[in-house]
């Protein structure tokens, strides 16, 4: 079969796999783009103009040295506020290639206004320091920079969402008060930019479909529209709705973008109670305290890391703690306060004392759990996290049945992570290995991928999955099927996979933490843990390198046990026997 047509047939079939839902909002997103509606929408608009901000200096809450003088010295060391990568600055921004030219993500992520609330903070650590002067130039150098729907920063609706729920948040962070005609003309360019492409944000079932809600209800509270405040509270209800589940589960099974999703609504709850309006729709609170009680559970407590499930971005929105991507402590201690009145374990957190949120009971641990597209054990210090299903929605990465394994802050057993969306030259292979099954603690069965790639951010055939007592199992499009046991002692962790199906040889790896790993007769051991290796046929064992990305951008190498079998096999064991935390610290 032609490749062309092959592609057509996957795509065919990952939109049935979808549903008629997203594909049909999708189906009229497009047509209004091919219609010129979404760009009539869009027309060119002038400039505002400032000033922005309020000149105010609430109190001081009361933070340690230590989170002073990080604000201060972060404050003191700036990015440039215009910033537009390889991508055309003056182009209209819905006809932008957002591919071709480079990266798009790092360019994004600039362009959140993470200095705004940022220099409110250092404003009211330092009245005197000129920070609501140079927060007050860079927006206004930012907006001459921008134009109105021209260039990348205007080409997303969450992008625009999650630049005015920031600059809501410094509005608050300032004092509130009126809100400046500049400010609100700003506010309004941004409504216009969310609302232009609602249909496409409905369409992803992630999280575009709550973070653009969200920033239209900033824009709201903030200009006072009502009507606009009751249509965005709706939606975002709809999507709180459908893409989080009672459990705290999330359409988008991410540490990364999971750990988003709490700090949006974070941020809109705390704009929702500044304004003074009505209580958000059920099951918005509640379905946020159980994705708050999700997220602490896979958060280390003296490090904020977590694993790296899912695609991984390196997004830290309004980090009032300044923790930055690796530490999720703060959002998840926010989220908590916030929606569940109780703390996640994290009670030192800057952040909570930004929106004066007072502590609450901190939960027990859970020897067991079960959400939505994953279930973790914990015995004493050692915890593990395994990706099942259902597929509800779209996977990110080949990654079902991937075991996260962790011995007090060391990640001993881990994800390899993302790579990059669109990897700089010469790194190509990045957006084939990383979200591949390769890349994960699984079985790969005849060395060929369990999902084939439809588009860049879609997998087609996706497997069937099914929980089992004690863990998960899979049957891929093959007929090859794959059941994982975890079963957890204080002194050791046994990992029983059983297959079958018509492979003719199966591989299975184990991405290891660095360090320095030795091979033994019957598995490998290092300075975190010991591993052994048994099964009903003979098996193949070789200590090789791999490659992880500890952030979003980067790779490096890692030692992976790699284990081959031929058929007839039907059970393999791995005993893993963590080391006493004192020799892994």
């Amino acid at each position: 079969m032609p490749l062309q047509a092959a592609q057509t047939l996957l795509r065919l079939e990952a939109a049935r796999r979808l549903g008629a839902r997203p594909v049909l909002w999708l189906a009229w997103h497009r047509l209004r783009l091919s219609a010129g509606l979404a760009a009539r929408a869009l027309k060119p608009a002038p400039l505002p103009g400032g000033p922005f901000l309020p000149d105010a200096a609430p109190p001081t809450p009361v933070l340690s040295p230590l989170a002073r003088d990080a604000i201060l010295a972060a404050a003191g060391a700036l990015p440039p506020a215009a910033f537009h990568g390889p991508f055309n600055p003056a182009a209209p921004a819905l006809s932008l290639d957002l591919f071709a030219p480079g990266d798009i993500r790092p360019v994004w992520e600039a362009n959140r206004l993470a200095w705004l609330p940022l220099l409110a903070q250092a404003h009211r650590l330092d009245p005197a320091g000129g920070h609501l002067a140079r927060a007050e130039a860079q927006l206004t150098e930012w907006v001459a920079a921008n134009p109105p729907f021209q260039g990348p920063n205007w080409a997303c609706g969450q992008e625009a969402a999650l630049r005015v729920l920031n600059i809501a948040l410094t509005q608050f962070l300032l004092g509130g008060g009126s809100v400046r005609p500049g400010l609100a003309a700003l506010l309004r360019l941004h409504t216009t930019r969310i609302a232009a492409t609602r249909a496409y944000a409905i369409a992803q079932d992630n999280n575009h479909s709550v973070s653009e809600p969200a920033g239209l209800l900033a824009c709201a509270w903030t200009l006072g529209d009502a009507a606009l405040a009751r249509h965005a509270a709706r939606d975002l209800a709809r999507a709180m709705a459908r893409l989080v589940a009672p459990d705290g589960g999330f359409a988008q099974v991410s540490t990364g973008y999971h750990r988003l999703l709490l700090d949006v609504l974070s941020v809109t709850e705390i704009l929702r109670r500044h304004h003074a309006a009505p209580s958000l729709p059920r099951p918005i609170a509640a379905r946020a305290a159980a994705a708050a009680r999700w997220l602490a559970r896979l958060t280390e407590p003296s490090t904020g890391a977590t694993p790296r499930l899912g695609h991984q971005d390196g997004s830290a929105f309004a980090d009032l703690s300044l923790s930055g991507p690796a530490d999720a402590r703060g959002s998840t201690e926010r989220a908590a306060r916030l929606f569940a009145g109780s703390s996640a374990g994290f009670p030192d957190d800057p952040g909570c004392a930004w929106l004066a949120l007072p502590p609450g009971p901190t939960r027990p641990s859970e020897p067991a759990w079960i959400a939505q597209g994953s279930r973790g054990w914990q015995q004493g210090q050692t915890r593990a996290l395994l990706r099942t299903g259902p597929l509800r929605f779209r996977p990110g990465q080949a990654d079902l049945l991937h075991l996260d394994l962790w011995h007090g802050p060391l990640n001993l057993l881990r994800d390899a992570g993302t790579g990059a969306y669109n990897p700089p030259p010469g790194h190509s292979w990045w957006t084939t290995h990383f979200p591949s099954a390769a890349a994960h603690n699984l079985i790969v069965f005849d060395d060929t991928e369990p999902m084939p790639r439809a588009g860049r951010f879609l997998m087609a055939r996706w497997p069937a999955t099914a929980l089992l007592r004690d863990g998960a199992a899979t049957r891929d499009s093959r007929g090859n099927r794959h059941a994982r046991r975890i079963l957890p002692t204080p002194a050791e962790w046994t990992v029983e996979d059983r297959v079958n199906g018509p492979f003719r040889q199966l591989t299975l790896r184990w991405h290891l933490s660095p360090g320095p790993w030795r091979r033994t007769a019957d598995g490998v051991e290092g300075p975190g843990a010991h591993l052994t290796l048994s099964a009903d046929a003979p098996l193949d064992l070789t200590l090789s390198q791999g490659w992880e990305s500890p952030a979003y951008g980067e790779a490096r190498p890692i030692p992976v046990l790699v284990v081959r079998a031929l058929a007839p096999i039907s059970r393999l064991l791995t005993r893993i026997r963590p080391a006493p935390i004192a020799t892994v610290a």
